[in-house]
């Protein structure tokens, strides 16, 4: 898969790379770059940037010297963390509690990336993070939950795992159909009620963020919602997994 970057406007780039599993598939990767209202910039995860792509977010970031942070908003998404601090070694990193210990070499903020100190330093974004399951699952094989971000100027929502567009639901398809991350049910927290809390927070969810145009999935691609069909989609896809989530 070839690295590109797409800008979506109002100060908002998607880039894509490429993530080989298991050696033999890719299943694609994504990092965001976001201009604030000061002129400066973030980025939404880590990414190893080579070729175009890198001289492109130099020479939007002044040589990366206009990069003052980078937030980390997926637990199990620390692959390229190690690189991304030294080519920015002036950006503050932001992660949850298992990204230092996974990379400890990057100088990581206290504050975690999910913190109510880091939504209030970036009023430019959304931040929600899902209800009722493990943020941080005791089982490193489960990644349904992750750090969700809206960038209401352009419309972008930007989501690691924990909502996902499979490429077979794409192909003919009247709107982008939704889906949930496979190992939510193994996500769920063992307290009474989980299932709906989970379920009720996506609703909710895609009633506060119905304006969302363009899906930025780590595994999904870049997919663009006509209007109203996120939220449509969403619930959607939580009317059809509610049963088996609650299930007992």
């Amino acid at each position: 898969m070839t690295d590109e970057m797409y800008d979506l406007g109002a100060g908002f780039w998607s880039i894509r790379g490429s993530f080989i599993k298991n050696g033999i598939l890719d299943i694609g990767v994504q990092c965001a770059l976001i201009r604030l209202s000061s002129g400066r910039f973030i980025f939404l995860d880590s990414y190893t940037l080579t070729g175009n792509i890198r001289q492109q977010v130099m020479a939007l970031t002044n040589d990366g010297q206009n990069v003052e942070a980078v937030l980390n908003v997926h637990p199990f998404h620390t692959v390229h963390c190690a690189q991304m601090a030294k080519d920015f070694p002036q950006a503050t990193f932001y992660g949850s509690s298992r990204h230092s210990e996974q990379v400890p070499e990057a100088n990581w903020a206290d504050d975690l990336v999910e913190s109510d100190a880091v939504a209030a330093r970036y009023p430019e974004l959304k931040f929600s993070i899902p209800q009722g399951i493990h943020y941080i699952s005791p089982d490193e094989t489960v990644h349904a939950s992750s750090l969700l971000v809206y960038h209401p100027a352009s419309q972008s929502i930007y989501i690691d795992d924990t909502f996902e567009i499979p490429p077979s639901k794409l192909i003919n398809a009247v709107q982008p159909n939704l889906g949930l991350h496979p190992t939510t049910k193994k996500a769920l927290k063992d307290e009474p009620n989980a299932a709906k809390h989970y379920c009720d927070w996506a609703v909710e969810l895609a009633n506060e963020w119905r304006d969302v145009r363009h899906f930025c999935g780590a595994h999904s691609g870049l997919v663009v919602f006509k209007e109203g069909q996120f939220e449509a989609a969403l619930i959607s896809a939580i009317d059809l997994a509610r049963p088996e989530l609650e299930k007992s």
